[in-house]
């Protein structure tokens, strides 16, 4: 019988002792046998590592210098970890004793599945789908990023309508399951991105790289979201608009790169206006730094950093073939299925 593949379940903390005090426990009561757990710690300020020092000795601890967000704190810590699979936990996840060994078996059935994600459901709604996972994230042609179960701010309650396993565009950070030769195959997380849609960036390049990123709704996990920066925050707005664009630029092909690129800048410009005549000038203020920051940085990106086969958008797996807001706001399709109607 082949040996069970070493599991690491790394949870990333920056001052969530709350958090951790709160979740940890089912953590702990994961059911796998060949698992080991850290917590990487992103320089916080609160007690959080007392705390773990004193009640969870048996997980281990990395100590980050700096904060230098999701993406730059997980390529900091998990040079120090050593697994075959790696399990990327946000600290505000609840887990099911079982929950590891359905998507680590689905993994080994095929070996180009370089990352997987379980079922996210919301913690304070468990029948509910969560916004930053649900049952797998899409991409349309445009680069607007979505799920099965959540399409914008809307989540759907989970009747079992997504318990297939599915190729996928990316799976959600909140509980991001990958091969640690894969995700030190492409340098792990873009840094620059320091917090939000890394985890889309990576999954793109792995599917560039020829791997499947896919979805496993026999594990089921439960998230709070928000813990870092809650929706409607102009900080996460300006990281999702600057890092979607960043995205777009490193791996869209030659071919789609400059008309995407247009119709997005277009379509920014209308939401930035949307925002304003809302009374909302601090978000329109984020959507405006974002280009900025987002033009300053293309003008020093080598594109050499990630040499990677160019494939067009539509030949992938996980892509809408349409434009999902005009769906969403037009045609009043608020759920995946009702989507391709």
């Amino acid at each position: 019988m082949p040996a069970l593949p070493s599991v690491a379940v790394v949870i990333l903390n920056w001052n969530g002792r709350s958090f951790l005090e709160q979740f940890l426990p089912s953590v702990c009561r994961s059911t796998y046998r060949n698992l080991e757990l850290y917590v990487a710690d992103n320089a916080s300020t609160d007690d959080s590592v007392a705390f773990l020092r004193a009640h969870y000795p048996q997980i281990k601890i990395i100590l980050n210098n700096e904060n230098n967000g999701f993406a730059g704190g997980y390529n900091a810590a998990l040079q120090h970890v050593k697994a075959d699979i790696y399990v990327l936990l946000n600290q505000d996840v609840e887990v099911e004793p079982g929950w590891i060994e359905p998507v680590v078996a689905q993994m080994q059935r095929d070996h180009h599945i370089a990352a997987c994600q379980p079922k996210l459901r919301a913690f304070y709604d468990k029948g509910e789908f969560e916004y930053a996972g649900a049952a797998g994230g899409w991409m349309d042609i445009l680069g607007y990023t979505f799920c099965r179960g959540r399409i914008l701010y809307t989540t759907e309650v989970d009747e079992g309508q997504y318990d297939d396993e599915q190729d996928i565009f990316w799976a959600t950070g909140a509980a991001l399951f990958i091969r640690a030769s894969c995700f030190h195959e492409m340098h792990g997380f873009d840094a620059d991105f320091f917090a939000h849609m890394e985890e889309v960036d990576l999954c793109w390049r792995l599917k560039r790289a020829g791997y499947r990123i896919c979805y496993c709704p026999e594990s089921v996990v439960y998230h709070v979201g928000g813990g870092s920066l809650p929706q409607g925050n102009p900080r996460k707005l300006y990281l999702n608009f600057r890092n979607n664009l960043m995205m777009l630029w490193k791996n869209l092909h030659p071919a789609d790169r400059w008309i995407v690129l247009f119709q997005r800048f277009f379509l920014d410009v209308l939401a930035a206006v949307k925002s304003l005549v809302a009374g909302k000038p601090a978000d329109m203020r984020a959507v405006y730094r974002a280009y900025r920051h987002y033009w300053k940085w293309r003008r020093t990106y080598d594109r050499s950093k990630y040499p990677l086969p160019e494939k067009k958008l539509l030949e992938l797996s996980g892509v809408f073939h349409g434009i999902m807001i005009w769906r969403y706001y037009f045609l009043n399709r608020k759920t995946f299925r009702t989507l391709e109607k």
